[in-house]
């Protein structure tokens, strides 16, 4: 009972951290929002990512924390938020990791593929992100309840693979680059520590039965 007690404690921290860490992001884009609206936008101007551009590499770090318009900023902050706590709500510090290659990934993915004449910025490409680690890390983790989570998110935010699709106006590349990288992240830091079984345990458990091994460990 103690070691149910502990898990289902870790989880609910680990919980905490990751809604925490995703108010913070959060914070900082609409506060830098603020700041790039009332200069006339020179922030996305100047720390955007130029297609080609090897001097506009850098801005990497600093184009996904900027945006456009304040449509643009609100069509990214509710999935920003309920994407990437889903991502982070097992591991903030595996959640870093996923993070850091999503953004590699999509920017550079934007920076070879994109109008050049054009520059790039936007969370979109995270939000794309965490939405294919999502999907993904269920089936490469073995736990039941991601692999309903992300079932249940693709139903729920279908309309999202819309955006991997070439479209006018639209940064679909960092989008599409975004999402391989999710996917791909759900393989790199899938979790590879396995889970014992004892030895009398049968060698094949059922789909409801281990879903109910889940929440119990979890303690619901």
């Amino acid at each position: 009972m103690e070691g149910k007690g502990s898990t289902a404690e870790i989880m609910i921290a680990e919980a905490r951290k990751a809604f925490w860490v995703m108010v913070a992001f959060l914070a900082v884009i609409w506060v830098a929002q603020i700041v790039n609206w009332a200069s006339g936008y020179a922030l996305s101007r100047d720390y955007g990512l130029q297609a080609w551009n090897p001097a506009t590499l850098p801005n990497m770090v600093s184009s996904p924390f900027l945006h456009w318009s304040w449509e643009h900023i609100e069509g990214n902050s509710g999935p920003l938020f309920i994407f990437g706590f889903l991502s982070a709500y097992r591991g903030v510090a595996r959640f870093f990791s996923v993070t850091a290659l999503i953004i590699v990934v999509s920017e550079l993915g934007a920076w070879f593929t994109s109008d050049p004449n054009g520059i790039g910025v936007g969370a979109s490409g995270i939000v794309f992100g965490y939405f294919g680690y999502v999907l993904v890390r269920g089936a490469f983790d073995r736990h039941l309840i991601d692999i309903v989570v992300g079932v249940v998110m693709a139903l729920c935010f279908a309309y999202q693979f819309t955006g991997l699709l070439p479209q006018e106006g639209v940064g679909w590349q960092a989008h599409l680059f975004g999402f391989l990288a999710g996917v791909v992240g759900g393989w790199v830091f899938r979790d590879r520590g396995g889970r014992s079984r004892p030895a009398a345990a049968p060698a094949q458990q059922s789909p409801r039965a281990a879903l109910l091994k889940e929440l119990d460990d979890l303690g619901l």
